[in-house]
């Protein structure tokens, strides 16, 4: 029979042996292999983004096909331009077009990835990154009419879904909120949806990213 002794250096060796695989495993990289986790899920490897989708828009009585297009720096702030028209699908939403331009600002990725709180998965690190707020103008067209020659205001959120955890790739986008025609914003009384609206647009974009040298531009020495 085994003494006290040699039992507890068993245990003690069991134990180790046990714990030491999971302490010296190191985390998966994108690709499965083993190694370093890049957190950035490849935006580091470019500093200007474009990002082409196309999809629904929802707006008041029926939907309108939209058209969006995005230039973003350092995936964190940039510019968009979106085109809706209803005549595309055959629906009767008011307005009957409409295009809206502006900025938004993402600013969770850069707050996140300086304090290394990734959540170790990619795809659900992309989507919180994603978060953004939108603000700019909008021109309509009601139905029967020209585009107005007064912009309105718009204002929402933006909320992305990747299908690879990769910044590069295909991704679904959602961006909503609500949308003040000029005459609205002076006070006016609101005259039905081409005054004041809520709007959510689905699309399916591609995301590409470049490396523009945007971020050492002013480093760089010149030929």
């Amino acid at each position: 029979m085994r003494s006290r002794s040699d039992l507890v250096v068993t245990l003690v060796v069991a134990l180790s042996c046990a714990a030491s695989p999971a302490a010296a495993e190191p985390r998966a990289d994108l690709s499965g292999t083993q190694g370093h986790t890049d957190s950035t899920y490849g935006r580091i490897e470019g500093d200007v983004g474009i990002v082409a989708g196309a999809g629904i828009a929802g707006g008041p009585r029926a939907p309108r096909a939209a058209l969006d297009l995005r230039l973003r720096y350092l995936d964190t702030i940039g510019v968009f331009g979106t085109y809706e028209d209803a005549s595309i699908i055959g629906t009767s939403s008011e307005p009957r077009r409409l295009i809206a331009t502006g900025v938004e600002l993402r600013p969770l990725f850069l707050g996140r990835w300086l304090t290394g709180r990734d959540l170790a998965s990619g795809r659900m690190d992309l989507v919180i990154d994603s978060i953004g707020i939108e603000l700019g103008t909008v021109f309509t067209q009601p139905v029967g009419t020209s585009f107005s020659a007064r912009p309105g205001i718009q204002l929402g959120l933006g909320l992305e879904l990747p299908f690879l955890a990769s910044a590069n790739g295909p991704w679904i986008g959602l961006h909503g909120g609500i949308r003040w025609s000029d005459a609205a914003i002076s006070g006016a009384p609101l005259a039905g949806p081409n005054d004041r609206a809520l709007y959510l647009g689905v699309t399916l974009a591609w995301h590409q990213l470049f490396l523009a040298h945007a971020v050492d531009a002013g480093d760089r020495a010149p030929k």
